[in-house]
């Protein structure tokens, strides 16, 4: 009798799970190997829920691994998926991809960090979050780095500012309102 041979694909034993698949493609901005994680997954409600819940050890979602990592072609990849949180908590610092992005950018490559902090911050990345230490993702930027101080403390601007925007329309329908209420 001779041995069959069965491919990784055909048993749950054989291979990586797709959860190490995902987490391999993130440390190793590795775009083929995590589009075929995406692709095993066809649901967009499903693959972004795998995203969202996937952690590794010490509770880093697929997005803070990329980011921990400088893997910025992934980021971009993941940020892409539909549903994906920018906006996890680790489970160590209560950190956000955002404040490891910063930490890559004052540690490891300032370029890729601060790109991948704008990344983050495109896909809607809120800067205000604090950490387990009480501290936003500006406050542990290098101070030497005023470029990338400015562009979070901008973001954060933006998104407290928000919701004053005035309606001109109403503002010319009430006719006679005034900022000092005088005649």
């Amino acid at each position: 009798m001779e041995p069959t041979m069965s491919t990784p694909h055909e048993t749950a034993d054989e291979g990586a799970s797709p959860k190490e698949l995902l987490f391999e493609a993130c440390r190793r901005n590795n775009i083929g190997l995590l589009m075929e994680v995406f692709n095993s997954i066809s649901d967009a409600d499903k693959l972004a829920h795998f995203l969202n819940t996937s952690t590794d050890v010490l509770g880093n979602t697929a997005v803070h691994v990329v980011v921990q990592y400088g893997s910025y072609e992934a980021l971009d990849q993941l940020l892409d998926q539909e549903g994906v949180e920018v906006d996890p908590l680790d489970n160590f610092e209560k950190e956000t991809p955002l404040h490891k992005a910063v930490k890559y950018a004052n540690h490891k490559d300032e370029e890729v960090g601060t790109e991948m902090v704008e990344l983050l911050l495109d896909a809607g990345a809120d800067p205000r979050i604090l950490n387990k230490g009480k501290q936003r993702a500006s406050d542990l930027v290098d101070p030497r780095n005023q470029g990338l101080i400015d562009r979070l403390l901008k973001a954060e601007y933006t998104i407290a500012n928000a919701d004053d925007v005035v309606d001109l329309d109403h503002e010319e329908d009430a006719g006679h309102n005034s900022a000092s209420d005088s005649d």
